[in-house]
Protein backbone atom coordinates (compact mmCIF):
# COMPACT_ATOMS: atom_id res chain seq x y z
CA UNK A 1 0.00 0.00 0.00
CA UNK A 2 1.21 3.49 -0.81
CA UNK A 3 1.22 6.78 1.07
CA UNK A 4 -1.26 9.61 0.61
CA UNK A 5 1.48 11.71 -0.95
CA UNK A 6 2.44 9.02 -3.48
CA UNK A 7 -1.22 8.42 -4.34
CA UNK A 8 -1.74 12.13 -5.03
CA UNK A 9 1.16 12.03 -7.48
CA UNK A 10 0.01 8.85 -9.20
CA UNK A 11 -3.59 9.97 -9.68
CA UNK A 12 -2.21 12.78 -11.87
CA UNK A 13 -0.25 10.32 -14.05
CA UNK A 14 -0.03 11.65 -17.63
CA UNK A 15 -1.32 9.52 -20.54
CA UNK A 16 2.15 8.29 -21.46
CA UNK A 17 2.62 6.82 -17.98
CA UNK A 18 -0.81 5.21 -17.67
CA UNK A 19 0.28 1.80 -18.95
CA UNK A 20 2.92 1.44 -16.26
CA UNK A 21 0.46 2.54 -13.57
CA UNK A 22 -2.12 -0.03 -14.68
CA UNK A 23 0.51 -2.79 -14.83
CA UNK A 24 1.55 -2.02 -11.27
CA UNK A 25 -2.06 -2.15 -10.07
CA UNK A 26 -2.77 -5.35 -11.97
CA UNK A 27 0.25 -7.10 -10.48
CA UNK A 28 -0.87 -6.11 -6.98
CA UNK A 29 -4.38 -7.42 -7.65
CA UNK A 30 -2.98 -10.74 -8.90
CA UNK A 31 -0.87 -11.05 -5.76
CA UNK A 32 -3.87 -10.72 -3.49
CA UNK A 33 -6.94 -11.81 -5.45
CA UNK A 34 -5.45 -14.12 -8.04
CA UNK A 35 -7.05 -14.50 -11.46
CA UNK A 36 -10.67 -15.00 -10.38
CA UNK A 37 -13.13 -12.19 -11.14
CA UNK A 38 -16.52 -12.31 -9.44
CA UNK A 39 -20.03 -10.94 -9.81
CA UNK A 40 -23.35 -11.27 -7.97
CA UNK A 41 -26.59 -12.37 -9.65
CA UNK A 42 -29.10 -9.93 -8.22
CA UNK A 43 -32.52 -8.37 -8.34
CA UNK A 44 -32.55 -4.57 -7.98
CA UNK A 45 -35.30 -3.58 -5.52
CA UNK A 46 -36.06 0.19 -5.66
CA UNK A 47 -37.97 0.20 -2.37
CA UNK A 48 -38.82 3.90 -2.52
CA UNK A 49 -37.78 6.61 -4.95
CA UNK A 50 -38.72 9.33 -2.44
CA UNK A 51 -35.73 11.06 -0.85
CA UNK A 52 -35.08 14.19 1.19
CA UNK A 53 -31.80 14.83 -0.65
CA UNK A 54 -31.56 16.60 -4.02
CA UNK A 55 -28.21 15.57 -5.51
CA UNK A 56 -27.22 17.22 -8.76
CA UNK A 57 -26.53 13.93 -10.56
CA UNK A 58 -29.49 11.77 -9.46
CA UNK A 59 -32.44 10.61 -11.56
CA UNK A 60 -33.53 7.92 -9.07
CA UNK A 61 -35.19 10.23 -6.54
CA UNK A 62 -38.67 11.68 -7.00
CA UNK A 63 -41.06 13.88 -5.06
CA UNK A 64 -44.56 12.56 -4.35
CA UNK A 65 -46.77 13.04 -7.41
CA UNK A 66 -43.88 13.11 -9.89
CA UNK A 67 -43.83 10.47 -12.64
CA UNK A 68 -41.92 7.49 -11.30
CA UNK A 69 -42.51 8.32 -7.63
CA UNK A 70 -43.29 5.04 -5.91
CA UNK A 71 -42.86 3.11 -2.70
CA UNK A 72 -43.16 -0.64 -3.10
CA UNK A 73 -45.72 -2.62 -1.13
CA UNK A 74 -44.43 -5.70 0.72
CA UNK A 75 -46.19 -7.98 -1.74
CA UNK A 76 -44.47 -6.27 -4.67
CA UNK A 77 -41.08 -6.77 -3.07
CA UNK A 78 -41.64 -10.45 -2.34
CA UNK A 79 -43.04 -11.13 -5.83
CA UNK A 80 -39.98 -9.48 -7.40
CA UNK A 81 -37.62 -11.49 -5.21
CA UNK A 82 -39.40 -14.73 -6.04
CA UNK A 83 -39.25 -13.97 -9.77
CA UNK A 84 -35.55 -13.29 -9.50
CA UNK A 85 -35.03 -16.51 -7.61
CA UNK A 86 -36.64 -18.49 -10.41
CA UNK A 87 -34.02 -17.05 -12.77
CA UNK A 88 -31.11 -17.90 -10.49
CA UNK A 89 -30.58 -14.56 -8.71
CA UNK A 90 -29.39 -14.82 -5.11
CA UNK A 91 -29.11 -11.17 -4.02
CA UNK A 92 -31.90 -8.69 -3.36
CA UNK A 93 -30.22 -5.28 -3.64
CA UNK A 94 -32.36 -2.71 -1.84
CA UNK A 95 -31.86 0.90 -2.91
CA UNK A 96 -33.96 3.73 -1.51
CA UNK A 97 -34.01 7.40 -0.77
CA UNK A 98 -32.69 8.87 2.46
CA UNK A 99 -35.28 9.54 5.21
CA UNK A 100 -38.22 10.63 3.00
CA UNK A 101 -40.49 10.60 6.04
CA UNK A 102 -38.65 13.70 7.28
CA UNK A 103 -40.13 15.86 4.51
CA UNK A 104 -43.10 14.07 2.89
CA UNK A 105 -46.37 13.67 4.90
CA UNK A 106 -47.75 11.22 2.33
CA UNK A 107 -44.81 8.91 2.98
CA UNK A 108 -45.33 9.16 6.72
CA UNK A 109 -48.92 8.08 6.11
CA UNK A 110 -47.75 5.14 3.97
CA UNK A 111 -45.44 4.02 6.77
CA UNK A 112 -48.19 4.43 9.38
CA UNK A 113 -50.56 2.23 7.37
CA UNK A 114 -47.91 -0.48 7.37
CA UNK A 115 -47.17 -0.17 11.07
CA UNK A 116 -43.91 1.78 10.91
CA UNK A 117 -42.57 5.18 11.89
CA UNK A 118 -39.44 5.18 9.78
CA UNK A 119 -38.39 3.99 6.34
CA UNK A 120 -35.56 2.00 7.91
CA UNK A 121 -38.04 0.09 10.07
CA UNK A 122 -40.13 -0.66 6.96
CA UNK A 123 -36.98 -1.74 5.13
CA UNK A 124 -36.17 -4.22 7.87
CA UNK A 125 -39.64 -5.72 7.64
CA UNK A 126 -39.51 -6.24 3.88
CA UNK A 127 -35.97 -7.65 4.08
CA UNK A 128 -37.27 -10.15 6.62
CA UNK A 129 -40.13 -11.05 4.26
CA UNK A 130 -37.65 -11.64 1.42
CA UNK A 131 -35.58 -13.95 3.63
CA UNK A 132 -38.65 -15.91 4.70
CA UNK A 133 -40.54 -16.05 1.38
CA UNK A 134 -37.87 -16.20 -1.32
CA UNK A 135 -34.46 -17.78 -1.96
CA UNK A 136 -32.76 -14.36 -2.14
CA UNK A 137 -30.46 -12.82 0.47
CA UNK A 138 -30.82 -9.06 1.08
CA UNK A 139 -28.12 -6.40 0.73
CA UNK A 140 -29.46 -2.98 1.73
CA UNK A 141 -28.16 0.46 0.72
CA UNK A 142 -30.47 2.76 2.69
CA UNK A 143 -28.26 5.80 3.27
CA UNK A 144 -27.05 7.28 6.55
CA UNK A 145 -27.90 5.14 9.58
CA UNK A 146 -27.43 5.03 13.31
CA UNK A 147 -26.21 2.07 15.34
CA UNK A 148 -29.67 0.84 16.34
CA UNK A 149 -30.90 0.66 12.74
CA UNK A 150 -27.68 -0.96 11.55
CA UNK A 151 -28.01 -3.62 14.23
CA UNK A 152 -31.64 -4.29 13.33
CA UNK A 153 -30.89 -4.55 9.62
CA UNK A 154 -27.92 -6.84 10.25
CA UNK A 155 -30.38 -9.49 11.42
CA UNK A 156 -31.93 -9.74 7.93
CA UNK A 157 -29.08 -8.70 5.60
CA UNK A 158 -25.96 -10.66 4.69
CA UNK A 159 -24.16 -7.40 3.91
CA UNK A 160 -24.92 -3.70 3.64
CA UNK A 161 -23.54 -0.64 1.94
CA UNK A 162 -23.21 3.12 1.76
CA UNK A 163 -21.22 4.94 -0.88
CA UNK A 164 -18.90 7.44 0.74
CA UNK A 165 -18.80 9.16 -2.69
CA UNK A 166 -16.42 11.93 -1.64
CA UNK A 167 -14.85 13.65 1.35
CA UNK A 168 -15.16 17.05 -0.32
CA UNK A 169 -17.24 19.46 1.74
CA UNK A 170 -16.94 21.94 -1.15
CA UNK A 171 -19.61 19.92 -2.92
CA UNK A 172 -22.10 21.03 -0.25
CA UNK A 173 -21.75 24.65 -1.37
CA UNK A 174 -24.36 26.45 -3.42
CA UNK A 175 -24.60 25.20 -6.98
CA UNK A 176 -22.46 22.12 -6.31
CA UNK A 177 -23.51 18.47 -6.50
CA UNK A 178 -24.53 18.13 -2.82
CA UNK A 179 -25.78 21.62 -1.98
CA UNK A 180 -29.32 20.33 -1.20
CA UNK A 181 -28.29 16.98 0.23
CA UNK A 182 -27.90 17.00 4.03
CA UNK A 183 -27.16 13.28 4.13
CA UNK A 184 -24.09 13.72 1.91
CA UNK A 185 -22.17 15.47 4.68
CA UNK A 186 -18.97 13.37 4.68
CA UNK A 187 -18.75 13.13 8.47
CA UNK A 188 -22.21 11.53 8.65
CA UNK A 189 -21.31 8.94 6.05
CA UNK A 190 -17.97 8.13 7.67
CA UNK A 191 -19.77 7.64 10.98
CA UNK A 192 -22.23 5.17 9.44
CA UNK A 193 -19.39 3.17 7.87
CA UNK A 194 -17.51 3.16 11.18
CA UNK A 195 -20.59 2.00 13.10
CA UNK A 196 -21.04 -0.83 10.62
CA UNK A 197 -17.46 -1.81 11.39
CA UNK A 198 -18.15 -1.73 15.12
CA UNK A 199 -21.02 -4.16 14.53
CA UNK A 200 -18.97 -6.40 12.23
CA UNK A 201 -21.22 -5.91 9.19
CA UNK A 202 -19.61 -6.82 5.85
CA UNK A 203 -19.82 -3.48 4.13
CA UNK A 204 -19.64 -2.01 0.63
CA UNK A 205 -18.58 1.57 0.00
CA UNK A 206 -16.82 3.57 -2.68
CA UNK A 207 -16.30 6.71 -4.70
CA UNK A 208 -18.45 8.53 -7.23
CA UNK A 209 -16.03 10.32 -9.53
CA UNK A 210 -16.69 13.26 -11.82
CA UNK A 211 -19.13 15.18 -9.58
CA UNK A 212 -16.85 18.15 -8.98
CA UNK A 213 -14.17 16.64 -6.77
CA UNK A 214 -10.45 17.08 -7.40
CA UNK A 215 -8.01 14.19 -7.89
CA UNK A 216 -6.55 14.86 -4.45
CA UNK A 217 -10.02 14.65 -2.90
CA UNK A 218 -10.44 11.21 -4.46
CA UNK A 219 -7.25 10.14 -2.72
CA UNK A 220 -8.56 11.62 0.54
CA UNK A 221 -11.65 9.39 0.27
CA UNK A 222 -9.66 6.28 -0.59
CA UNK A 223 -7.31 6.80 2.36
CA UNK A 224 -10.29 7.35 4.67
CA UNK A 225 -11.79 4.03 3.50
CA UNK A 226 -8.43 2.33 4.05
CA UNK A 227 -8.22 3.73 7.57
CA UNK A 228 -11.71 2.46 8.42
CA UNK A 229 -10.91 -0.99 7.07
CA UNK A 230 -7.63 -1.17 8.97
CA UNK A 231 -9.53 -0.30 12.15
CA UNK A 232 -12.49 -2.68 11.72
CA UNK A 233 -11.70 -5.14 8.90
CA UNK A 234 -15.24 -4.94 7.50
CA UNK A 235 -14.93 -3.30 4.07
CA UNK A 236 -15.84 -6.13 1.71
CA UNK A 237 -15.91 -4.07 -1.47
CA UNK A 238 -14.88 -0.66 -2.78
CA UNK A 239 -16.69 0.63 -5.87
CA UNK A 240 -15.22 3.25 -8.19
CA UNK A 241 -18.27 4.56 -10.05
CA UNK A 242 -18.06 7.11 -12.83
CA UNK A 243 -20.67 9.86 -13.16
CA UNK A 244 -22.76 9.59 -16.30
CA UNK A 245 -24.76 12.48 -17.73
CA UNK A 246 -28.56 12.21 -17.93
CA UNK A 247 -31.00 14.65 -19.51
CA UNK A 248 -33.17 15.67 -16.54
CA UNK A 249 -30.52 16.23 -13.87
CA UNK A 250 -29.12 19.61 -12.71
CA UNK A 251 -25.67 18.40 -13.83
CA UNK A 252 -26.87 17.61 -17.36
CA UNK A 253 -24.16 19.84 -18.84
CA UNK A 254 -21.32 18.65 -16.59
CA UNK A 255 -18.44 16.78 -18.25
CA UNK A 256 -18.19 13.06 -17.62
CA UNK A 257 -14.88 11.68 -16.38
CA UNK A 258 -12.86 10.17 -19.23
CA UNK A 259 -12.01 6.49 -19.40
CA UNK A 260 -8.38 7.32 -18.61
CA UNK A 261 -9.55 9.23 -15.56
CA UNK A 262 -11.55 6.21 -14.39
CA UNK A 263 -8.61 3.88 -15.02
CA UNK A 264 -6.21 6.12 -13.07
CA UNK A 265 -8.62 6.21 -10.13
CA UNK A 266 -9.13 2.44 -10.20
CA UNK A 267 -5.40 1.79 -10.30
CA UNK A 268 -4.69 4.21 -7.47
CA UNK A 269 -7.54 2.65 -5.48
CA UNK A 270 -5.81 -0.72 -5.82
CA UNK A 271 -2.45 0.72 -4.78
CA UNK A 272 -3.95 2.59 -1.80
CA UNK A 273 -6.18 -0.24 -0.59
CA UNK A 274 -3.72 -3.04 -1.18
CA UNK A 275 -3.80 -6.52 -2.70
CA UNK A 276 -6.65 -8.06 -0.72
CA UNK A 277 -9.53 -5.54 -0.89
CA UNK A 278 -12.21 -6.26 -3.51
CA UNK A 279 -12.47 -3.44 -6.04
CA UNK A 280 -15.31 -3.02 -8.52
CA UNK A 281 -16.32 -0.71 -11.36
CA UNK A 282 -19.85 -1.06 -12.78
CA UNK A 283 -19.47 -2.70 -16.21
CA UNK A 284 -22.68 -1.21 -17.60
CA UNK A 285 -21.21 2.30 -17.19
CA UNK A 286 -18.15 1.45 -19.32
CA UNK A 287 -19.50 -1.20 -21.71
CA UNK A 288 -16.66 -1.20 -24.24
CA UNK A 289 -13.77 -1.10 -21.79
CA UNK A 290 -13.80 -4.46 -19.99
CA UNK A 291 -10.17 -5.38 -20.81
CA UNK A 292 -8.87 -2.00 -19.65
CA UNK A 293 -10.91 -2.12 -16.44
CA UNK A 294 -9.43 -5.53 -15.67
CA UNK A 295 -5.97 -4.18 -16.41
CA UNK A 296 -6.53 -1.40 -13.85
CA UNK A 297 -6.72 -3.84 -10.94
CA UNK A 298 -10.39 -4.58 -10.31
CA UNK A 299 -11.49 -8.10 -9.37
CA UNK A 300 -15.26 -7.84 -9.38
CA UNK A 301 -18.03 -6.75 -11.77
CA UNK A 302 -20.63 -6.03 -9.10
CA UNK A 303 -24.26 -7.06 -9.16
CA UNK A 304 -25.84 -7.98 -12.50
CA UNK A 305 -29.51 -8.79 -12.90
CA UNK A 306 -31.30 -11.25 -15.17
CA UNK A 307 -34.59 -9.45 -14.42
CA UNK A 308 -34.38 -5.80 -13.35
CA UNK A 309 -32.68 -2.75 -14.82
CA UNK A 310 -30.16 -0.53 -13.05
CA UNK A 311 -32.59 1.94 -11.49
CA UNK A 312 -29.75 4.37 -10.72
CA UNK A 313 -28.57 4.39 -14.35
CA UNK A 314 -31.63 3.07 -16.21
CA UNK A 315 -30.25 4.12 -19.59
CA UNK A 316 -27.27 1.75 -19.14
CA UNK A 317 -28.33 -1.91 -19.51
CA UNK A 318 -26.52 -4.68 -17.71
CA UNK A 319 -24.04 -6.61 -19.84
CA UNK A 320 -25.03 -10.06 -21.00
CA UNK A 321 -23.24 -12.59 -18.83
CA UNK A 322 -21.93 -14.62 -21.80
CA UNK A 323 -20.44 -11.41 -23.18
CA UNK A 324 -18.87 -10.50 -19.85
CA UNK A 325 -17.58 -14.03 -19.41
CA UNK A 326 -15.91 -14.02 -22.85
CA UNK A 327 -14.31 -10.64 -22.16
CA UNK A 328 -13.09 -11.78 -18.73
CA UNK A 329 -11.71 -15.10 -19.94
CA UNK A 330 -10.04 -13.48 -22.96
CA UNK A 331 -7.82 -11.60 -20.48
CA UNK A 332 -6.84 -14.80 -18.68
CA UNK A 333 -9.31 -14.64 -15.79
CA UNK A 334 -12.00 -17.02 -14.54
CA UNK A 335 -15.51 -15.61 -13.95
CA UNK A 336 -17.29 -16.90 -10.83
CA UNK A 337 -20.48 -16.02 -9.05
CA UNK A 338 -20.45 -14.79 -5.46
CA UNK A 339 -23.20 -13.90 -3.03
CA UNK A 340 -23.98 -10.40 -1.79
CA UNK A 341 -21.53 -11.26 0.98
CA UNK A 342 -18.02 -11.66 -0.39
CA UNK A 343 -16.29 -15.05 -0.16
CA UNK A 344 -13.85 -14.24 2.64
CA UNK A 345 -16.74 -13.00 4.80
CA UNK A 346 -19.18 -15.76 3.78
CA UNK A 347 -16.90 -18.39 5.34
CA UNK A 348 -16.71 -16.60 8.70
CA UNK A 349 -19.71 -17.31 10.89
CA UNK A 350 -19.22 -14.20 13.03
CA UNK A 351 -19.89 -11.97 10.00
CA UNK A 352 -23.50 -13.16 9.75
CA UNK A 353 -26.54 -13.18 11.96
CA UNK A 354 -27.10 -16.70 13.21
CA UNK A 355 -30.41 -16.96 11.34
CA UNK A 356 -28.64 -16.47 7.98
CA UNK A 357 -25.61 -18.72 8.43
CA UNK A 358 -27.17 -21.97 7.23
CA UNK A 359 -28.58 -20.34 4.08
CA UNK A 360 -25.18 -18.97 3.14
CA UNK A 361 -23.35 -22.17 4.03
CA UNK A 362 -25.61 -24.21 1.74
CA UNK A 363 -24.88 -21.94 -1.24
CA UNK A 364 -21.10 -21.58 -1.10
CA UNK A 365 -18.10 -23.84 -1.57
CA UNK A 366 -14.99 -24.02 0.59
CA UNK A 367 -13.69 -20.77 -0.98
CA UNK A 368 -16.89 -18.88 -0.22
CA UNK A 369 -17.93 -18.70 -3.90
CA UNK A 370 -21.32 -19.90 -5.12
CA UNK A 371 -21.19 -23.64 -5.71
CA UNK A 372 -20.98 -24.37 -9.42
CA UNK A 373 -24.11 -26.52 -9.11
CA UNK A 374 -26.02 -23.35 -8.15
CA UNK A 375 -24.61 -21.13 -10.92
CA UNK A 376 -27.76 -20.72 -13.00
CA UNK A 377 -26.20 -17.79 -14.90
CA UNK A 378 -24.41 -20.20 -17.21
CA UNK A 379 -27.81 -20.74 -18.86
CA UNK A 380 -28.79 -17.07 -19.19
Amino acid sequence: MISHQDACALIETPPEGLGDLLARAGELRDRGRGRTVTFSAKVFVPLTTLCRDYCGYCTFRRDPGEPGAHTMEPGEVVALAQAGGRLGAKEALFSLGDKPEAVFPTHREFLRRHGHRTTLSYLRAVCEAVVKESPLLPHANPGVMGERDLAALREVNVSMGLMLETLSERLLERGMAHDRAPDKLPARRLRTIALAGKLGIPFTTGLLIGIGETPRERVDALVAIRDLHERHGHIQEVIVQNFRVKPRIPMADAPEPTLDDLLRTLAVARLVLGPDVNIQAPPNLSPHAYPRLLAAGLNDWGGISPLTLDHINPEKPWPLIPELRRATEAQGFVLRERLAIYPEFATRAECLDESLRARVRDLVDERGLVKESHERWRRW
